[in-house]
């Protein structure tokens, strides 16, 4: 019974997290409110998307720039798969650079505006003011997109030395990215 309930408590609870997010017409669209000002969105912009991703981040192992003998681990990019509230599949992200696409075959890159400390043990909220989108479809007219509500993806712990330039570490994330547009 025990190791049943040890093996359905992460699907438990992912789909506990996906009904309480769930969209609906009386569902409040999505608050900045509590966000830091760093990553919130400029005024006269509306959300028209919001999604989860799902994935990994891969980290490497490499030389410090101008600091000889220091070694740290540094972000290679991401691999996620985007998720509407409910859990189905609505496009893919991943870099460098930075790319969200749709299902529709349409995508967007962009460039970091700002981040912000997130929870301990997880990568930091993000403001992307984001590239016109390439192809027809989701992605047009997106102006921003913000990482928020993350959870884990940090570098790894493992040491990272002399010996262990080149190696690559990938880690586990979830992240709402939530897409704007001119309003």
């Amino acid at each position: 019974m025990n190791r049943i309930l040890a093996q359905a408590t992460p699907v438990l609870a992912l789909l506990s997290l996906t009904a309480c997010a769930g969209m609906s017409p009386s569902t409040p669209a999505f608050s900045q409110a509590d966000l830091p000002a760093a990553v919130q969105v400029p005024a006269g912009h509306r959300v028209v998307l919001e999604s989860v991703g799902v994935g990994q981040i891969t980290y490497e192992c490499r030389a410090k720039a101008q600091a000889a003998g220091q070694f740290e681990w540094v972000f290679v990019g991401p691999k996620a798969e985007l998720r509407d509230r409910a859990g189905r599949k609505l496009g893919s992200y991943y870099g460098p650079p930075a790319t969200w696409e749709s299902l529709d075959g349409s995508k967007i890159s962009g460039a970091q505006q700002a981040v912000a400390p997130a929870a301990a043990g997880s990568i930091s909220l993000q403001l992307v003011k984001a590239n016109p989108a390439s192809g027809p479809g989701s992605m047009m007219g997106i102006s921003y997109i913000q990482r928020v509500a993350t959870r884990g993806g940090v570098a790894p712990a493992l040491a990272c030395d002399a010996a262990s330039v080149g190696r690559q570490e990938i880690v586990s994330y979830q992240a709402d990215y939530i897409f704007w547009k001119a309003s």
